[in-house]
């Protein structure tokens, strides 16, 4: 992820302003011997929201190790092997839980010129029914460390662990856990390609707003399915950073403030109010600002933001050499993914 009016990269920044212990949902307008006078039917009513369908466990080992394989190809830049080889590997691998999945190829011109050729990558669950939810990550990396303290580091790839690896990775055991267990609504995983491949610091003081987010404003415009439509969307972005905070992001409460009520509400219910942190957050110029405006589906985006000890407002290895499998919390991911799991299986 990019820009930030405080570091002039893709971010625009204002003002900053385990697994889940919910009840299972129980047995209403059940026989009279269910429901005596000992019972205190509006106790803990926050809590009983619980899907009636059973929502599956996600696990944070698995959401690791599909982190740590892409890692493994190295930094994933449009137009490199390594790209090629994990957007293969990404297609294969959610082939395995979903038969409806579609490789979205494009060709979008960067800052510099460069013809990029990217591919997004659709997964979707239950594609016949008419209620969806989107849930998206960008799966490129860094062309540059351009951030980074040593000059030398400036011009080399990142890993792009945190910055795009680990919302992948969160999605892709999401698709893992709903493949034998659908939910009730359907769900479109999608993985955006060239989002990262914006100006460098050189190059700050351009307009450049919508030189990031290359494949995501590809899709919104160019949709899977002509005339898609989602009840809402969520975005994941430097979701794996250890004792994440994630604060309520600006476009997301502009947008969709009624989807950031319902997945902080259902966090804080689980007990992450500690990374779901009921504040405002920066305007981040996001994947997800691109959905909410070209495609109009309103959409959220899960982010890690900081008001302290980082210069750029992101976690301190954004845009670094160190934004390396080291960085990435397994704790993180699991709290992302139990939040997201829950959000889904109570949708109808």
């Amino acid at each position: 992820m990019g820009r930030s009016v405080i570091a002039s990269c893709k971010y625009r920044f204002m003002k900053f302003n385990t697994r889940f212990f919910f009840l299972l949902a129980v047995i209403a307008l059940a026989t009279s011997s269910c429901v005596g006078p000992d019972n205190d039917a509006g106790q803990s009513s926050e809590k009983a929201v619980e899907s009636l369908t059973p929502v599956p466990v996600f696990s944070a080992d698995s959401a690791m190790k599909y982190v740590v394989q892409q890692i493994a190809f190295g930094p994933r830049v449009p137009n490199t092997r390594a790209n090629v080889e994990c957007a293969n590997w990404l297609e294969s691998t959610l082939k395995r839980y979903t038969p409806d999945v579609i490789v979205q190829p494009f060709k979008a011109r960067a800052f510099d010129g460069t013809v990029l050729n990217g591919r997004n990558i659709i997964a979707s669950f239950n594609p016949e029914a008419k209620t969806r939810i989107l849930l998206c990550a960008h799966w490129d990396s860094r062309p540059w460390a351009d951030h980074d303290p040593d000059p030398a580091n400036q011009k080399k790839p990142i890993d792009g662990a945190n910055d795009g690896a680990a919302g992948v990775g969160v999605l892709l055991e999401l698709a893992r856990v709903m493949a034998p267990q659908p939910p009730t609504v359907g769900v479109d995983i999608v993985l955006f390609d060239a989002e990262d491949y914006g100006p460098t610091q050189a190059n700050q003081n351009r307009d450049s707003e919508d030189e990031w987010g290359l494949g995501s404003q590809y899709w919104s415009r160019n949709p899977h399915v002509q005339g898609y439509k989602a009840r809402f969307g969520i975005l994941l972005d430097m979701v794996g950073v250890e004792n994440a905070t994630f604060l309520q992001e600006g476009w997301s409460l502009y947008y969709a403030p009624h989807i950031v009520k319902k997945v902080w509400k259902i966090a804080r219910q689980a007990g992450y109010d500690n990374l779901f942190i009921e504040d405002e957050g920066g305007y981040i110029t996001d994947d997800h600002y691109y959905v909410n405006r070209d495609a109009n589906i309103p959409t959220i985006n899960i982010i890690h933001l900081q008001r302290e000890g980082s210069s750029s407002g992101f976690y301190p290895y954004w845009h670094t050499v160190n934004d390396n499998l080291e960085k990435v919390s397994p704790a993180s991911l699991m709290a992302v993914g139990d939040v997201l799991l829950h959000v889904v299986y109570q949708e109808r």
